[in-house]
């Protein structure tokens, strides 16, 4: 089953899932923010990706900028800082078995199918 980490209110994750949708795939809709992954499981994805966190950081919300910008942190400190502020993560990831990729754009998610 195909899932994604999706942002109903964002147009990059809209785009994610309408890609995904027009291929004839109805994924499995995590809405992050409102049930964000644990640690352990955002550690599973990032390795699925072949990332950091710092890969998928959202250095652009105002909680970064306010909070982390400039600040070194640990790897395992970034994704504790994540989970807790899951608009931070940025979207739509795409998971599909042992593979996972940022939806950006929405043509990437072409390296997991």
């Amino acid at each position: 089953m195909i899932q994604i980490l999706h942002n109903p209110r964002c147009a990059k994750s809209r785009a994610g899932l309408k890609f995904l949708q027009e291929k004839g795939i109805e994924p499995e809709i995590i809405k992050y923010l409102d049930n964000p992954p644990t640690a352990k499981e955002f550690k599973e994805i990032l390795k699925k990706m072949g990332a950091k966190p710092i890969d998928v950081l959202r250095k652009n919300e105002a909680i970064f900028k306010e909070y982390y910008k400039g600040k070194e942190f640990t790897e395992e400190e970034w994704i504790e800082i994540m989970v807790n502020n899951p608009k931070l993560i940025e979207r739509p990831i795409v998971i599909n078995g042992n593979k996972a990729v940022l939806g950006r754009p929405a043509e990437k998610i072409e390296e997991v199918l």
